[in-house]
């Protein structure tokens, strides 16, 4: 409020205005003092620093597949650039399977999640694309609008790229991978198909940075996300700024305690997801080609990150963040203890699984789903009930 009284102002006046300051004063209860202390740390140096980085490794694959055009159409060697855009996408991927304790926000109001993991792909749409003259035009004149808009999921994201990248051979239907980068081999329509993905899948990636931050990404990442015509495709959002702002007027939370039941149960859901989808599918083989990242090979390190991305957002990312793992060790400090001790243990029974994408029933993968399910009761059932006292 902007100072308008003179200081002539008598004594009482004054008084008056200090008691009425004092009733609207808010009084926030311990738990809720306490919850806000995690979410500047949540929201900073776990959200916006994993899709950052993301973003970022988003504009070294982008370079990286722009030097394989132009190595394709002048029929040069390009064996390494295809080795560093394998290494690009693997690190890439790892930030997104860090994040997806956080899916509910932009990534679910965006369609951003579907819109680049989709999978599996559609292999004979895909082969009628790169026999399309027409549509292969379009894609090579408008790069990565062309495929963010005009096809469908199972024709772009991290898998279609996947797939370009790395090598794999078809069996009755189904793509079977080596986890190793193809060969220099690329036909210019895969080339120019593989760009286009790229550039939709980074464009992607900064609009979660730029929708979490409240536009606050590098000038590179502006351009990427800017057409042709100088238009953005910026939704010109704060998310964080909900979450770290709870209780405030323009903030959608209502208190810091829902805020923080968003974020376990963000928790809760990755953790079902992993135990009863992308290991209990191929496991219990209700769907054998439910694999995650079948042709690099890599679904048990995207399954471990998704549990890093659990225990980023519990335990706090960086050493001495404040986090809600605090709050819950303050009020159960067995339970917490026991939520720390469940992550640990699901990573280790996930980094035990060997070749999952070709022994997904061996007895190790059914012991990881064990150990992800205990996790996720412990959250669903236990820490949300606290945060619900």
């Amino acid at each position: 409020m902007r100072k308008i009284f003179k200081l002539a102002l008598c004594a009482a006046c004054v008084m008056g205005m200090a008691a009425c300051n004092n009733q609207t004063t808010e009084v926030k209860s311990d738990k809720e003092e306490a919850l806000e202390r995690a979410m500047a740390p949540y929201v900073n140096n776990t959200v916006i620093a994993t899709y950052s980085a993301m973003a970022d490794e988003g504009l070294v694959l982008l370079d990286k597949c722009q030097q394989i055009l132009v190595k394709v159409d002048a029929r040069e060697d390009y064996s390494t650039l295809l080795a560093e855009a394998g290494t690009a996408w693997r690190a890439m991927r790892k930030h997104w399977e860090q994040s997806e304790a956080f899916l509910f926000g932009p990534a679910a109001a965006h369609n951003i999640d579907p819109h680049i993991d989709s999978w599996p792909l559609d292999f004979n749409a895909m082969n009628a694309l790169l026999n399309n003259d027409t549509q292969m035009k379009q894609i090579e004149e408008e790069g990565g609008a062309y495929v963010g808009d005009k096809l469908g999921y199972a024709l772009k994201g991290f898998h279609a790229a996947e797939y370009l990248l790395f090598e794999s051979e078809l069996q009755e239907g189904r793509a079977i991978g080596t986890g190793k980068t193809h060969a220099a081999n690329l036909t210019h329509a895969e080339a120019v198909y593989l760009l286009g993905i790229v550039e939709d899948l980074a464009q992607q990636a900064i609009l979660l940075e730029d929708c979490w931050s409240g536009g606050n990404i590098s000038k590179a990442k502006e351009e990427v996300i800017t057409d042709s015509e100088g238009e953005s495709m910026s939704y010109g959002e704060d998310y964080g700024s909900y979450m770290i702002n709870a209780g405030k007027a323009g903030s959608i939370y209502v208190t810091y305690q829902r805020a923080a039941e968003e974020i376990i149960g963000g928790c809760a859901d990755i953790a079902g997801e992993v135990a009863d989808l992308k290991i209990g599918n191929p496991y219990t083989a209700a769907d054998p080609d439910y694999l995650e990242s079948p042709y690099s090979c890599t679904s048990t390190i995207d399954f471990a990150d998704n549990i890093r991305s659990i225990q980023h957002a519990y335990c706090g990312a960086q050493t001495g963040d404040y986090a809600i793992s605090n709050y819950v060790s303050r009020q159960d400090a067995e339970l917490d203890t026991k939520v720390r001790k469940a992550i640990d243990e699901a990573i280790a029974a996930i980094d035990a699984i060997e070749d999952f994408e070709h022994n997904a029933t061996d007895a190790k993968v059914g012991v990881a789903q064990d150990k992800v399910k205990v996790l996720e009761g412990l959250l669903k059932d236990e820490v949300l009930a606290l945060l619900a006292k």
